[in-house]
């Protein structure tokens, strides 16, 4: 049967068009499933070797020292926290990685009390002391560093007069209240 130029020509271009692929031999008079149905002789250009690596995407990296600006989600008085409580901090801005945002606003984060005073006699003020420890965004774990001191306003008066009858302000951080902390090393996203 003879075949025309143009559906040779045609059969070439959709074989350059397709994605590099493996034919699978069928033995001679054997079948495979692979070939089933396709006129003789002719091999399907579809078939892919399954067993191949999967292509790996290049690692991306957000740097150590990005910053990460964080709000409360609660308010936290120096009357009511104490040492080794843990509090959750929502990010306030996207944190982006050449045009990527790495960690969406709205994402939550993680702060530990690492010091607390109550307010004192003489006019001494409570405060206290969250050191931010992880942000978690898209299923991965940013490490953070970053140290805030929340300190509650002295009575002057007070301290001037050395009364002991006359105390400073308990250390109250409000909902919304922003602060900074930076991721601490760089993490593949």
């Amino acid at each position: 049967m003879p075949v025309s130029f143009f559906a040779l020509a045609v059969a070439a271009a959709a074989q350059a068009a397709a994605p590099q692929t493996q034919t699978v031999q069928t033995p001679v008079g054997g079948t495979n499933a692979a070939t089933a149905g396709a006129p003789a002789g002719v091999a399907p250009s579809n078939v892919v070797d399954a067993t191949g690596p999967a292509p790996v995407a290049a690692a991306r990296f957000i740097a150590a020292g990005t910053q990460v600006s964080l709000a409360a989600v609660q308010e936290l008085s120096s009357k009511h926290i104490k040492e080794g409580e843990r509090y959750q901090f929502t990010v306030v801005n996207d944190v982006t990685d050449n045009g990527t945002v790495v960690i969406p606003r709205g994402s939550m984060a993680t702060g530990l009390v690492t010091m607390q005073t109550g307010r004192a006699i003489g006019g001494k003020s409570g405060k206290f002391d969250i050191s931010f420890e992880k942000v978690e965004a898209n299923g991965v774990t940013f490490p953070l560093m970053g140290v805030h001191r929340q300190e509650g306003k002295g009575n002057t008066v007070g301290a001037l007069l050395g009364s002991i009858l006359i105390s400073g302000r308990s250390a109250v951080m409000l909902p919304g209240q922003i602060v900074t902390a930076m991721i601490k090393e760089k993490t593949a996203y």
